[in-house]
């Protein structure tokens, strides 16, 4: 087999990394305000400077910006839709670990007029992104599904006098979403992952009940979502991949929910019009491989088997028994390898080292090589 050459590729990473020190400390500064904005840009330009150098060091053949810019991983991006402001309400997102529990606390969103892009989002982070990456990386922008805007709250977070009738709220969702798409492309970019926790949640029995409970129609959530996407990318522009990534929360090495893709994976598989698809698949909270027998030809799965959640390192072995176990369920040709997720979804990031992160990139980097040469 050769090396793939557009992406998703064999050995691929979801999108955000473990923020430096000193980056930490500008945005304190920041906050503080003891230095200007532009003052933390150039602290932010630098950072992102080291972290593209690292993974070309490392050998992969896409890069990201590490998300350094944001705060988490996808209400910097929300809150930047037209329509959408941060309520007074306060969202509690229960997490737990192998330790215990833990919360995550963000203002709600409430969708008080009718939404719409004003601008590129995120467009000035992957102008900068790809103006520095060298040649032979591409360069990867990462946002929010168009789920994400409707999971949290779902349609009480709706002002009913701005979208009496739902359907306008989604056909304008995914306007945006169609805007945003094309603006990427417009600005040379090639690869755009849309990441998406609630087709994963959805597979958990405790979050379709909590959905059901503020009267969503949980057991269809899935379908809703699916279709909405697909009314995103229909006029995906030419030359642009775009793939999806699945986790079921990833908080300070902290989860939310559990369960395998079943509940979702013959819709989510053989409906959603994406390239591809990364899936969370580091510990039994992921269930098995075989709803992957819904994936069709063509479409590519990129394994999350090493995890960000932990330091230690995975074994070799181990990796490349579950990517065999995997392959008797779709073709071993559309099979990638990645983290199971980023390594700093939120600021905090995870408990693991600098060090620690890079050993993982380079492992996953390495079984590429060893299993699709």
């Amino acid at each position: 087999m050769t090396v793939r050459t557009t992406p998703p590729f064999r050995a691929d990473h979801v999108g955000s990394l473990l923020r430096p020190a000193a980056l930490h400390a500008a945005r304190a500064d920041r906050a503080a305000g003891r230095i200007s904005a532009e003052e933390l840009r150039k602290v932010e330009d630098e950072a992102i400077r080291d972290v593209v150098a690292m993974q070309r060091a490392v050998g992969l053949q896409s890069a990201t910006d590490g998300e350094f810019r944001r705060t988490a991983w996808h209400m910097d991006f929300i809150y930047r839709l037209g329509g959408i402001a941060q309520s007074d309400e306060k969202i509690k997102v229960h997490f737990r670990n192998a330790n215990g529990d833990l919360e995550f606390t963000s203002a709600a969103l409430v969708v008080n007029g009718r939404i719409r892009l004003p601008e590129t989002i995120f467009g000035d982070h992957f102008t900068f992104l790809k103006s520095i990456v060298e040649p032979g990386v591409t360069p990867k922008l990462t946002i929010p599904s168009p789920s994400m805007v409707h999971y949290r709250g779902g349609r009480a977070a709706i002002d009913p006098t701005v979208y009496p009738d739902e359907e306008e709220f989604w056909a304008d969702l995914s306007a945006a979403y169609a805007k945003q798409i094309a603006g990427v492309a417009e600005l040379g970019g090639t690869y755009l992952q849309l990441d998406d926790t609630s087709l994963a949640y959805l597979n958990d029995p405790e979050q379709r009940a909590e959905l059901a409970a503020r009267g969503d129609d949980a057991e269809h959530q899935h379908l809703r979502y699916i279709k909405q996407i697909n009314a995103a990318l229909a006029d995906k522009p030419a030359g642009l991949t775009v793939t999806t990534h699945m986790c079921r929360g990833n908080f300070r090495s902290s989860w939310v929910a559990e369960g395998g893709y079943d509940f979702v994976a013959e819709a989510l598989f053989s409906e959603l019009a994406v390239d591809g698809f990364f899936l969370e698949y580091d510990d039994p909270r992921s269930g098995g491989f075989a709803p992957l027998r819904f994936v069709p030809p063509g479409k590519l799965v990129v394994l999350g088997l090493i995890t960000t959640k932990r330091g230690e390192l995975e074994s070799k072995d181990m990796i490349k028994r579950r990517i065999e176990e995997a392959a008797k369920y779709v073709p071993i040709e559309q099979l990638c390898l990645s983290p199971q997720c980023g390594f700093s979804s939120t600021v905090e990031g995870n408990t693991l080292t600098y060090d620690e992160q890079v050993a993982k990139l380079t492992l996953i980097v390495e079984l590429a090589a060893e299993i699709w040469g």
